[in-house]
């Protein structure tokens, strides 16, 4: 083998570079605002008690997501009527951006003492940033809320505690 056998490689290397640095071009240009701007809309429209936040993770990587910070005000008064009832935070929905432009989607659970930490999360999948449409995040918003259903209601029994 020569060097010259190189050169195709070096090509499709170059190619590989210029695909990230589109999808991350994209998601800067029109994925986080639409994702911003879509699960805003749906947080203001829905007060149940949830959160729209941007995070900045390392290596210039970016996520958006929806989390539950407080129990919906509405509801408050029915719990009154159990003094020991605990609102457990941490819920999320997150599209990430990864080191290669593309698009995590996944949920994450509240972390609750004497529960299994490895059931903490559910992928939704792998996107690219054109992929991602004011559509797609209100599916992803529908899975997020059914998942949380049937963590909050779950249709078999844990034994937690005692």
């Amino acid at each position: 083998m020569t060097i010259e056998h190189l050169e195709e490689r070096v090509l499709d290397y170059k190619k590989s570079i210029e695909t990230v640095v589109a999808k991350k071009l994209l998601w800067k240009t029109t994925t986080k605002d639409l994702l911003v701007n879509t699960l805003s809309s749906i947080v203001n429209q829905y007060s149940i008690g949830w959160n729209m936040q941007q995070l900045h993770w390392i290596n210039n990587n970016e996520a958006v997501n929806i989390t539950f910070e407080s129990f919906p005000t509405e509801l408050i008064n029915s719990t009154n009527k159990i003094p020991a009832y605990q609102f457990i935070p941490g819920a999320a929905l997150v599209f990430s951006q990864s080191y290669n432009g593309d698009v995590f989607v996944f949920i994450l659970f509240p972390i609750v003492e004497n529960m299994p930490i490895e059931n903490s999360t559910i992928d939704l999948g792998i996107l690219s940033p054109k992929e991602i449409t004011e559509k797609l995040i209100i599916e992803k918003v529908d899975e997020f809320l059914k998942e949380m259903i049937k963590w909050e209601v779950p249709a078999i029994k844990n034994k937690l505690g005692y």
